[in-house]
């Protein structure tokens, strides 16, 4: 419907994803003779930039078209992008893309990190043993047009730590949520709910908590639902705003399940825990936090009457 009323050339496409086709590649090395590859493998499927040219070709759109890859900030970024390409008069209307599946490359590289978690992840908690690694996806459809929910806000910044571990401090995460607000033109008091990126990995949790208190001096009730999905790394953004504008419509706020041992790091935050907690939610954050320093954040408006 919405391709019909902007024309396919106003249409964009914007994908983010951390291991795209990686997973064919794999078997198809597995599946090849000694140095060389079977002869009906293509090349184009491990591609960064194959999801959205598939999906723009799948639908018709004709619009911008391109694939982002910034670790587990992928699919946040795209909100990004999608909207600066609105913004900018290139589209009318943007598909947001958000996905990641498993390859053996991912998983066994996280097991080298001692990332991984035996059982379920417990973010924020001192019994935390790690991630849980997911896949997944999340598609969304961004326009000009006036709608009950709208992208108020976004945030990035980038801190360049270290290649697979956080700035200790938080400062990069603090960037980008204080980049979202100002963009947004909003105090950290009036924001209803935030969705962690809460790993269950020791740094991050540590720098999220550190980021958070300094935010929201005064508590915002947060939570983090990778315990639900596993963190589904590109994907991860996409599927916690999910997880965000679902407890925007219903009234109801995901908690952050296993937390039954709060980390005494994190005992200055508002963590929701237990059944979902009823709460009216009309301005909500998501952070979405990777490798390489990569800090976003998007802020989130729900208008009732629209």
């Amino acid at each position: 419907e919405m391709l019909a009323k902007v024309g396919a050339d106003r249409f964009a496409v914007v994908a983010g994803t951390s291991t795209s086709g990686i997973s064919e590649a794999e078997d198809a090395l597995l599946d090849s003779p000694p140095g060389g590859i079977r002869e009906d493998y293509d090349y184009a499927s491990q591609e960064f930039g194959s999801p959205a040219a598939f999906a723009a070709e799948l639908i018709g759109a004709r619009g911008p078209c391109f694939t982002l890859s910034t670790a587990c900030t992928s699919s946040t970024n795209a909100f990004l992008s999608a909207r600066r390409l609105l913004r900018g008069g290139l589209a009318d209307a943007v598909l947001v893309i958000g996905a990641d599946s498993l390859c053996r490359t991912t998983v066994e590289g996280f097991i080298s990190l001692e990332a991984v978690a035996e059982r379920r992840c417990e973010p924020m908690s001192r019994n935390r043993q790690g991630i849980n690694i997911g896949e997944g996806s999340a598609v969304f459809l961004l326009s000009r047009l006036p709608a009950r929910l709208e992208l108020l806000g976004a945030g990035e910044s980038c801190d360049a730590f270290h290649l697979s571990s956080p700035e200790p401090e938080g400062k990069g995460a603090e960037g980008a949520m204080l980049h979202a607000l100002s963009d947004a033109k909003l105090r950290p008091d009036e924001i209803g709910y935030v969705n962690l990126h809460a790993t269950g990995t020791a740094k991050n949790d540590a720098m999220e908590s550190l980021a958070m208190s300094r935010v929201f001096p005064s508590g915002v009730p947060c939570s983090g639902t990778k315990p639900l999905t596993g963190h589904t790394l590109g994907a991860a953004g996409g599927l916690g705003s999910i997880a965000t504008i679902c407890a925007m419509r219903d009234g109801r706020v995901h908690p952050t399940l296993n937390l039954t041992a709060p980390d005494p790091a994190s005992a200055g935050l508002n963590i929701v825990t237990g059944a979902p907690a009823a709460q009216q939610v009309n301005l909500a954050l998501v952070n979405a936090f990777g490798f390489g320093g990569q800090n976003s954040a998007l802020l989130f408006a729900k208008w009732e009457g629209r």
